[in-house]
């Protein structure tokens, strides 16, 4: 694997943590691209590999893998240009703001053999795997239902730098609660199978000042026939993140903060309890996710979020933004 070029394009903190863990698994050569001088001082104080200026100095290095660490309005133009080079693919979530281009990203990353990975972090999650694993093994029997929770106060998320000039906050940037949470829009169709239906209120509730959507309530329908509730916001000031799925013959509960699943089983009317391993921590999940990626491009996994994969919830939440907007319930088709 060392003898592969990797460029990272775009700099922000989220750049900065997948240069870290590259490194950190020695992946081979590393070179970033910003158009921010700041950011580019940044990684080259921080991480001692070249930062170039423009997206011509990239190619001329010949990158094997890109990652795509740009606001999610540029996710799709930036990965069409790396597919042209013959860059293998890391697209941070979410795939994009728009379908725009979509289709042919699809394409082109088909008819060349590219291997794709989309940044969902949370599949890496111990806790969602426990999840995952359980429903597997129907202790929960058939899902009725399942309930998502996210929030958080946006200020607080990068307090190191204006909110408001954050790309979460500008619908231009393609920020929004969203399609900056899909994670949850993410892991209950990886658990529940596809979604066909979506209906959603959301809008600008707070003082954020900000111009995009800070709270959502979605309803999903899934081709099962469960029913999935998603809230998401901006605006709790305790971190909050959650699931809840309810089955006939079990319950099954994750809480990120508290760093466990919940299990009751009908059979045996008791609680079992899984806790997160002993001093795991956030960042392991992102190393794990960077592990499976180069796992990827050796040929020895196949990805756990591709392309396809992707543009399937992208389209569940930009339903849901459609349903916001025109008080409809939104019928999806494959």
């Amino acid at each position: 694997m060392a003898c592969l070029r990797f460029a990272v394009l775009g700099c922000g903190s989220i750049g900065k943590r997948h240069i870290r863990n590259l490194q950190a698994l020695a992946a081979g050569q590393i070179v970033a691209f910003d158009p921010r001088p700041d950011c580019r001082r940044e990684v080259t104080t921080q991480f001692g590999i070249p930062v170039v200026d423009t997206l011509g100095k990239v190619w001329d290095r010949y990158p094997d893998v890109a990652l795509i660490t740009a606001p999610t309005s540029l996710h799709v133009s930036l990965a069409l240009q790396a597919a042209q080079h013959g860059c293998h693919l890391f697209i941070e979530k979410p795939l994009s703001d728009r379908l725009d281009d979509v289709d042919a990203l699809l394409r082109l990353v088909s008819a060349r053999g590219l291997v794709t990975l989309v940044g969902c972090n949370l599949r890496f999650h111990p806790g969602l795997k426990t999840v995952k694993q359980l429903l597997a093994d129907n202790a929960a029997g058939r899902v009725i239902s399942a309930r998502a929770e996210f929030g958080y106060y946006l200020p607080n998320w990068h307090p190191w730098e204006d909110y408001r000039q954050t790309y979460s906050a500008r619908r231009d940037l393609g920020g929004g609660v969203i399609l900056d949470a899909i994670h949850e829009i993410d892991y209950l169709q990886w658990m529940l199978g596809e979604v066909e239906a979506v209906v959603c209120f959301s809008g600008k509730l707070s003082s954020l000042d900000i111009d995009t959507e800070d709270t959502a309530a979605l309803v999903l329908r899934f081709a099962s026939g469960a029913l999935g509730e998603v809230h998401l916001d901006y605006v709790q000031r305790s971190y909050t993140r959650q699931c809840h799925i309810v089955g006939e013959d079990g319950t099954i509960r994750w809480d990120y903060v508290g760093g466990e699943v919940r299990w009751y089983s009908a059979a045996t009317h008791q609680w079992r309890v899984f806790a997160n391993p002993f001093g795991w921590e956030t960042e392991q999940m992102y190393r794990d996710e960077m592990r499976h990626f180069l796992q990827c491009l050796a040929g020895k996994e196949g990805a756990a979020v591709d392309v396809f994969t992707a543009a399937r919830v992208l389209k569940v939440a930009l339903a849901a933004k459609t349903s916001a907007e025109t008080g409809q319930v939104i019928h999806l088709t494959s």
